[in-house]
């Protein structure tokens, strides 16, 4: 249960649950594509974490150094071994969920069903070789793009397409404010490993922008994350109800407040629960505001 990393699940809810408002607002919604959607995603969510468990423990990220929370594969906990069976299994289930959402969704247009066959198996490609592989992207400092695209991009404009058969521009701004929010966990994630990536050769964009920088840049996630959300609201010329998400700007202050204060990994470390959680309440509120 550790390695599976709970508290990051509610990052995969949260773009799956933007998508599905967004479809509920423009007229369109199905539960079981929203059930199927979350399963695929989860399953997707914990893959990537046991992949990196896995991943950084082989290449060394994951030491006896390492002062963030010590991982399953790098305790002795699980072996290598068993990491691995893990990571196959959640994979199939990953594929089994993501075919049966696209059969669902999609029935017979073919054409369109292996597109988003096509992203599946980006999506699980993406979660493995993360950190686990002979060249792990997160070490070469890609893994904000990766996360951008699939907790954004991909994640919301897909989810909302499922549901209507089709897709407007409108997903955009939300999209964007989810994938800058799970992109910020990442890069709170990455603030607090600073030392041991440097060690391991890691190349996460805190390492290459330093500390100082790398603060700044998360304030800047954070902020055009927010500001998006402020836009499409604005552009839609929506009730006030749909400012009901800026009560959740504060639980972003908290955080971008902590990550320039907390100097060591173990009083940062709780702030990457905070976030996944204000994440997901921030999509809640902007979801019930905009079909109030």
């Amino acid at each position: 249960m550790e390695a599976i990393r709970l508290r990051t699940l509610p990052l995969a809810l949260s773009c799956i649950g933007m998508g599905s408002f967004l479809a509920a607002y423009d007229g369109h919604f199905s539960l079981p594509i929203l059930i199927l959607a979350a399963i695929t995603t989860i399953s997707l969510q914990i893959l990537s974490n046991l992949a990196n468990d896995y991943g950084d423990t082989i290449h060394g990220a994951d030491s006896a150094e390492r002062e963030g929370p010590k991982r399953a594969v790098q305790s002795g906990a699980i072996t290598s071994a068993e990491m691995k069976r893990a990571i196959i299994i959640l994979a199939i289930v990953s594929l089994l969920s993501g075919i049966a959402l696209i059969w669902l969704a999609l029935g017979d247009q073919w054409y369109l069903a292996l597109l988003f066959l096509g992203f599946g198996l980006a999506s699980i490609w993406a979660a493995i070789t993360y950190t686990a592989g002979k060249n792990p992207y997160g070490y070469m400092g890609l893994g904000d793009i990766s996360v951008f695209i699939f907790f954004g991009l991909l994640g919301v404009g897909g989810t909302y397409f499922l549901h209507a058969g089709s897709i407007t521009w409108d997903f955009i701004l939300p999209a964007v404010s989810c994938g800058l929010f799970a992109t910020g966990v990442l890069n709170l994630n990455n603030i607090r490993d600073i030392t041991s990536d440097i060690k391991a050769g890691k190349r996460s964009i805190p390492v290459r922008l330093g500390r100082s920088k790398a603060i700044i840049y998360h304030w800047t996630l954070l902020a055009l994350g927010f500001g998006a959300a402020c836009w499409f609201v604005a552009l839609n010329q929506a009730s006030l109800f749909s400012w009901l998400f800026v009560f959740s700007a504060p639980l972003f202050l908290i955080n971008a407040r902590a990550v320039a204060i907390h100097q060591t990994a173990s009083t940062l470390d709780p702030f990457l629960k905070q976030l996944a959680i204000s994440t997901l309440l921030f999509v809640l509120l902007f979801g019930i505001g905009i079909l109030l």
